[in-house]
């Protein structure tokens, strides 16, 4: 009896943190997310700013939020790619994958998205030190953008690996220029920068002897996981940053835990930044194929 009170009183909880963010916009009585302007950044990556004034005067880098497209779409997690708290705007940067982000894509500015939650997450845990280099694979240089940026703004030297499959999945190099001291490029085919992968660039900088005192790695697993290879043996501290399935947003589903030296911690609400010494990545890519069968008949039935 003692456990079902328990369990009930922290659903009562949860819920009521997940309806004060809702109710705003329903007590205003108005549509609050408006996009005020969308760019596209290649064949399938898009940015989008949105009005979020509740969630730009409290979001900090590391965050993310979960937007709804319309009252009958899924609940998708996006990391927060900037926010300017005087224009009470957030940007989010996406890829055009599935059937939500293809709605989400088929809205224009000045149109609305039906919610607009956050922050949630912990914030990106930075800090003064001398030189930081962030290593961005794809759609991950959309949230260590604002990590880096803040390092800046700390004083700290910042460099930047961006990697892509081509110069065309280069994104945000332009952005990163304007404050990093350099901004190296890899890409698979050597259509810009040098051909090979982001730890080709990494291992390079190390052989050359530049002294680094952290590392932070955003992108696909597989590449955080081969950062880590080349940094752990250095002793060199590196965070990365986990995007496994998520619902909810506030730890209540379970569908984001990940082993985190030996421990399971949620992403949504532990993370979604870890110290990359301490992530069981085979895990986690495990975990993040379990439901590749259910995305293709989504894809499949949604294409009729």
């Amino acid at each position: 009896m003692a456990l079902f009170l328990f369990f009930f009183l922290f659903y009562k909880v949860k819920t009521s943190i997940i309806s004060n963010v809702y109710c705003i916009k329903e007590k205003r009585g108005i549509e609050m997310y408006k996009i005020v302007s969308k760019e596209t950044l290649n064949s399938a990556v898009e940015l989008m700013e949105i009005e979020a004034p509740f969630v730009a005067n409290k979001c900090e880098a590391g965050q993310f939020i979960i937007v709804r497209v319309d009252e009958d779409g899924e609940r998708v997690p996006l990391t927060i790619a900037d926010y300017d708290r005087e224009k009470k705007t957030v940007t989010i940067i996406y890829q055009v994958v599935g059937y939500s982000t293809e709605l989400l894509s088929k809205k224009k500015v000045g149109e609305y998205v039906e919610d607009f939650v956050g922050p949630l997450g912990m914030p990106a845990p930075l800090h003064k030190c001398d030189h930081v280099v962030g290593v961005a694979g794809g759609v991950g240089a959309a949230p260590l953008y604002p990590q880096l940026r803040k390092l800046h703004e700390m004083g700290v030297k910042v460099d930047v690996i961006i990697g892509g499959r081509s110069a065309e999945f280069v994104i945000l190099k332009e952005k990163f220029e304007e404050f990093c001291d350099n901004v190296y490029i890899a890409t698979d085919d050597g259509s810009l920068g040098t051909k090979g992968f982001v730890t080709t660039v990494l291992q390079e900088l190390i052989d050359k002897g530049e002294k680094i005192d952290e590392v932070i790695s955003i992108g696909p697993l597989i590449m955080m996981k081969n950062v880590v290879n080349v940094t752990k043996p250095l002793d060199i501290p590196t965070a990365v940053s986990l995007n496994p399935v998520m619902i909810d947003g506030t730890g209540m589903c379970g569908g984001c835990r990940v082993t985190v030296g030996g421990e399971t911690k949620f992403a949504c609400v532990d993370g979604p930044d870890f110290d990359g010494f301490l992530v069981d990545f085979d895990e986690c890519m495990k975990r993040q194929g379990m439901f590749k069968e259910e995305e293709h008949e989504c894809r499949l039935k949604n294409a009729q």
